[in-house]
């Protein structure tokens, strides 16, 4: 059965929150939520197909995956160039539409990192761990030239090969060379799947964020973890990350970026999802 087969069985959903309707997938049969997962600004609920199936029919489990504001049908924030908080109020909205109130372990990945900071330090006593996969820094505190470059860069690659031709440019470069081809192609028609309007808020974002002056606030028990082949988020900055706030890097082995895809069993266990790894099976 393919990954987009299997991601069928967690068809979205839509809720309308004070804030604006938020699109998101779910699994697991628990009664309360347990897991919050927030995707990267290439990235949309079905990123998270590995920490869904490994949730499926669990009655100890409860996990949300969404689309952010302005992915999917999940409502654009307000402002033109966002900041995290503004993603991180809308979290909080959705979740309280759900009547989720209980405290979730709050899991972001790339992009995801910075609205996930932000909500833990808005909301501390309903996050009890924060699990940072893939960190992207923001360029907020960059000098202003760079910050602007970046920027531009991104809006400027949106433009001219729209979402589509930017995700068969850039999918492969979201995994290592190991990945499978069923991986690339599930990332690649994720990307594909991205909004303008959204992506070009994320893209805002991304230049305003500034993730570790939020992190360094942070009080809940955090982990930072990304994989060895990431070229997008390479180890010696999410290390750094984890240096600065003060736990050590967690390296997820030879995988790319997209490492809740290409390393499901290790992210897995990270999150609390999963108690060991599966053992290889015998060639």
């Amino acid at each position: 059965m393919s990954l987009l087969t299997r991601l069928s069985h967690f068809p979205v959903q839509t809720v309308h929150t004070a804030l604006g309707a938020v699109q998101y997938r779910v699994a697991g049969e628990a009664s309360a939520v347990t897991h919050v997962l927030l995707h990267g600004i290439g990235s949309g609920s079905g990123s998270w197909i590995e920490q869904l199936r490994a949730a499926e029919g669990r009655s100890d489990l409860r996990v949300l995956a969404w689309d952010a504001p302005g992915y999917g049908e999940s409502a654009p924030v307000a402002p033109a160039s966002p900041c995290a908080a503004d993603y991180a109020e809308r979290l909080w909205a959705w979740l309280d539409a759900l009547q989720a109130r209980q405290p979730v372990v709050l899991v972001g990945h790339s992009l995801g990192c910075l609205m996930a900071a932000r909500a833990a330090l808005d909301q501390p006593l309903r996050v009890p761990r924060l699990v940072l996969l893939s960190p992207a820094r923001g360029y907020g505190d960059a000098p202003d030239a760079e910050r602007t470059d970046k920027l531009q860069s991104r809006l400027g690659n949106l433009q001219r090969l729209g979402p589509q031709g930017m995700a068969a440019a850039r999918a492969a470069a979201m995994l290592s060379p190991a990945a499978t081809p069923e991986q690339v192609e599930l990332v690649r028609t994720t990307m594909a799947q991205v909004r303008v309007d959204g992506y070009t808020q994320a893209t805002h974002l991304l230049a305003n964020g500034v993730l570790l002056r939020d992190l360094l606030e942070v009080r809940c028990p955090l982990a930072v973890a990304s994989g060895e082949a990431d070229t997008i988020t390479p180890p010696a900055g999410c290390s750094q990350v984890a240096q600065q706030a003060g736990v050590a890097w967690q390296s997820l082995g030879p995988v790319g970026h997209a490492c809740p895809l290409e390393a499901p069993d290790a992210v897995n266990v990270l999150l609390g999802l999963i108690h060991h790894a599966a053992p290889e099976s015998a060639e």
